[in-house]
């Protein structure tokens, strides 16, 4: 075969191509490694005037699922014409799908490259080497689809019997029998049944993620790689929480195939997505009470559907769980029109102010706004209506809220004596290695100094935090049960007190109510809320509405009065609409117009409105916002707070400002905290939107 080798090839250079599908066959599979790095010397021997290794495909399946930078650099060469010879161990090297190998064979063959490997030479552009070629790409496309085959056949087999063995969460781990068992350090079990009851208690995982942080409590975490798997103690992430709920192995349960793969097309290759989470009925194995586990397959089950209402922006039409805020009945207010569940706004310098507003279909432009409702009142209607619902069991829940802070308290105390012990186990031995080591060595006794006094320095730490939370406990009053027993019997009371959580009282009423479906009453101007209890009862409650910003009815001037009043001092268009905003109404009962408003002023004498006339010293309540580069609405709050002087004639009437009061320091102070509480990159906005061109 080495006949085939002729000076035209041995001018120019030759590729040796090495890789290995896997990270494992890397780090393991080293003889593999070497014969293919050896070819590089037979290349050497048989006199090829270059030798190029390339290695980059180390590590990466060959497939064609999968990119691989080192194939295309040689398909790149091969193509420049300047390569006289490939050499591979054998086909699989090169790959394992009929796509890549052909096209590499094609392309050899009209640049006269030969494929080298250890059983001969081959030359493409004969048609019994290509046909030879093809055969062994066939057979190791087939051959990777064997092995793949048995593989899969061979581990389903175990899956279905519960006896595969892959990697466990922290708290879990394989015995010596080849089944699941718990973890048999304390510490770490402790740990995750801390994560599965404080959320059982919080009600939400970011919650349970935030109390860890706060709490101080770390948290174990497994370090895996090709040959390393060790348990580390890491302060708490979010994801880890997580993964901790929604893992069905802690509840007892031999869970396979729940993360998937998914195929698609990019560049005209396949490329294969991993991390593709599954819907329970498509799991590959589920198999109940198959080893100890933390919690109930009851519990997971509860687990799993308060997480899901906690997915606030997943499903629109869903219930949500209670997620803090003011708003007592966020996730519960269902809109009576369309369907969809309705959402929480707060309002910015209202205090406690909050509305419940159904969006309506606003993925449409101009769809425009459902409903709505201011959210006070209504919190109190309905928590009225929840406390005459359990009155009876007030004492429980006095009892249980009471308990409640002490079991917190404890739980942090116990976590951190975990800790403790750990820290002072990690300090004897650090103790008993320097002892171990020579003096005279003095570079290696130094760092073991260091590292127990580290330790040592650790289990002051922990014993400081813990005293002190002993000393909050010691120090907090004493709970008088007979004080709540009595307190229990007035729940509203209990309800309205300062020092009530409002994510407990959501919690509450989210253990009492289902969901709240929301109408409005037009004819009796009324809310009207159906209150859908968790036992399948259903009440109703009624709130009446409010209209807002309108003038009071029992103090409505007549239209004589208001325009004798303000005439003069604005123009027409003004006069009406603060006519009509002080509800006044023409003689037929029309709403005013500027022509009107024109009218009846002539036929009273008043004068009319002259801009050269005026003295200049007020100007309105726009411009002064104009002025001051904020918006109509900040000016005036600034205006109905007193901090810019301004006056109105009535009530109802529009603004007028000095001018004179625009530079005073006390309006530039309360501008710059307006200016202050912009979101980031305001200015840049405001540009786009005003100086920017349409479709730039």
């Amino acid at each position: 075969m080495t006949t085939r080798i002729t000076p035209e090839h041995l001018s120019r250079a030759a590729i040796v191509y090495v890789r290995q599908s896997t990270m494992a066959q890397v780090t393991g599979n080293l003889e593999s490694q070497r014969r293919q790095y050896d070819l590089a010397a037979a290349a050497t021997a048989t006199g090829f005037a270059s030798v190029t290794v390339i290695d980059e495909d180390l590590g990466r399946s060959g497939s064609g699922s999968m990119e691989r930078p080192g194939f295309e650099k040689l398909v790149g060469l091969v193509c420049t014409g300047d390569i006289g010879a490939v050499y591979c161990i054998e086909a699989s090297r090169l790959a394992r799908n009929g796509r890549d190998w052909h096209h590499l064979i094609d392309l050899c063959a009209l640049a006269g490259t030969l494929v080298i490997d250890p059983d001969g030479t081959y030359d493409p552009r004969l048609i019994n080497d290509r046909l030879l070629l093809g055969l062994k790409g066939t057979m190791s496309e087939y051959e990777l689809s064997l092995i793949r085959q048995r593989g899969l056949a061979a581990r389903d087999a175990k899956v279905r019997r519960g006896e595969y063995r892959f990697a466990l969460p922290p708290g879990l781990c394989w015995s010596e029998a080849g089944s699941i068992e718990l973890d048999p350090d304390e510490h770490v079990q402790e740990a995750v049944r801390l994560v599965l009851a404080k959320f059982r208690e919080l009600g939400s995982a970011r919650q349970v993620f935030l109390w860890l942080r706060i709490a101080g409590i770390k948290m174990p975490v497994m370090r895996r790689n090709v040959d390393v798997c060790k348990m580390e103690w890491k302060p708490p992430a979010y994801h880890g929480v997580m993964q901790i709920l929604h893992n069905p192995l802690y509840a007892g349960a031999y869970a396979f195939g729940r993360v998937g793969q998914r195929t698609k097309v990019v560049d005209g290759r396949s490329r294969k997505i991993s991390g593709y989470k599954k819907p329970r009925e498509e799991w590959s194995t589920l198999i109940h009470d198959h080893h100890p586990g933390y919690i109930s397959w009851q519990d997971f089950e509860e687990n799993q559907r308060l997480l899901l209402e906690n997915a606030h922006m997943k499903k629109n039409c869903d219930r949500k769980s209670g997620r803090g805020g003011r708003a007592l009945l966020t996730g519960l207010m269902r809109c009576g029109r369309c369907g969809r569940m309705m959402r929480v706004f707060y309002g910015m310098a209202k205090g406690n102010a909050h509305r419940y507003q159904c969006r309506g279909d606003d993925g449409h432009v101009g769809a425009g706004l459902c409903i709505g409702i201011g959210g006070v009142r209504v919190d109190k209607a309905i928590a009225m209506a929840c406390l005459d619902a359990v009155s009876d069991r007030a004492v429980e829940a006095a009892i249980f809220a009471s308990d409640q802070v002490v079991r917190s308290t404890n739980d942090i105390i116990a976590a951190n004596e975990r800790d403790l012990e750990g820290a002072r186990y990690e300090a004897s031995l650090a103790a008993r290695r320097y002892e171990l080591v020579d003096p005279a060595k003095r570079h290696v006794a130094r760092e073991l100094e260091a590292r127990w006094n580290a330790a040592l320095e650790r289990i002051l730490e922990l014993e400081k935090r813990v005293e002190e939370k002993r000393a909050a406990v010691a120090a907090r009053p004493k709970i008088d049960r007979a004080l709540l027993l009595q307190l229990a019997q007035d729940l509203p009371a209990v309800w309205n007190a300062p020092s009530a959580d409002t994510r407990t009282k959501q919690r509450l009423i989210h253990a009492l109510v289902k969901e709240i479906t929301f109408e409005l009453d037009d004819q009796t101007r009324e809310a009207v809320f159906l209150i859908h209890w968790v036992g399948g009862r259903h009440s109703e409650v009624r709130v009446a509405r409010v209209k807002t910003g309108r003038y009071p009815k029992d103090n409505i001037p007549t239209a004589v009065e208001a325009l004798r009043r303000l005439a003069g001092h604005w123009p027409d268009r003004e006069l009406a609409v603060s006519l009509n905003r002080m509800l006044c109404k023409t003689s037929d009962g029309e709403t005013w117009t500027t022509v009107r408003v024109r009218d009846m002023r002539e036929r009273l004498g008043l004068p009319e409105y002259d801009a050269i006339k005026s003295d200049g010293k007020y100007m309105s309540l726009a411009k002064a916002a104009e002025h001051l580069g904020i918006c109509l609405g900040s000016a005036r709050t600034l205006a109905e707070k007193g901090i810019l002087p301004g006056k109105q004639i009535m009530k109802g009437s529009p603004w007028l400002v000095p001018v004179e009061a625009l530079s005073l320091e006390t309006v530039q102070i309360g501008v710059q905290q307006v200016i202050d509480r912009r979101p980031k990159h305001y200015e840049d906005y405001q540009y786009d939107k005003v100086v920017r061109l349409p479709g730039i």
